[in-house]
């Protein structure tokens, strides 16, 4: 009794699928979506000087003059961050650094290089990676 009544929803499932395709539609093809393809890339010459835009060749407006990936040195007092293990040095977030090297109050000097594209779960700061740190 259970067996006809399990290959008739089977087939009811079945036929439901199948009807969801449309007529001489290529299964292997997506289907209509309603967006429209992508058959143009944006024009690098057209640039808006958005610090959200990967094609903007130019540093966003407010941006430090220093380039990215550029070594530089800080000194000033490791400030702690919001987010647990997060070590903030003048407004840069210290990443990288050896482990204790960074005590909260100490006086130190950081080189590194600035990297604003770093991505991190501190939530505040630009991201210096720190090549070495020493007491000031």
């Amino acid at each position: 009794m259970k067996t006809p009544r399990t290959v008739l929803v089977a087939l009811v499932a079945a036929a439901a699928l199948t009807a969801c395709a449309a007529p001489g539609a290529d299964p292997a093809s997506p289907g209509s979506t309603g967006a429209a393809p992508m058959t143009s890339t944006p024009d690098p010459g057209v640039t808006s000087n958005d610090p959200y835009n990967p094609l903007d060749p130019r540093p966003p407006r407010g941006g430090s003059a220093k380039p990215a990936g550029a070594s530089s040195t800080i000194t000033g007092t490791v400030e702690n961050g919001v987010e647990p293990n997060c070590f903030l040095l003048d407004g840069n977030l210290l990443v990288g650094a050896p482990r204790g090297a960074l005590k909260v109050g100490a006086r130190v000097t950081v080189t590194g290089r600035s990297q604003p594209d770093l991505m991190t779960t501190c939530q505040q700061g630009t991201p210096f990676v720190v090549e070495s740190v020493r007491p000031a």
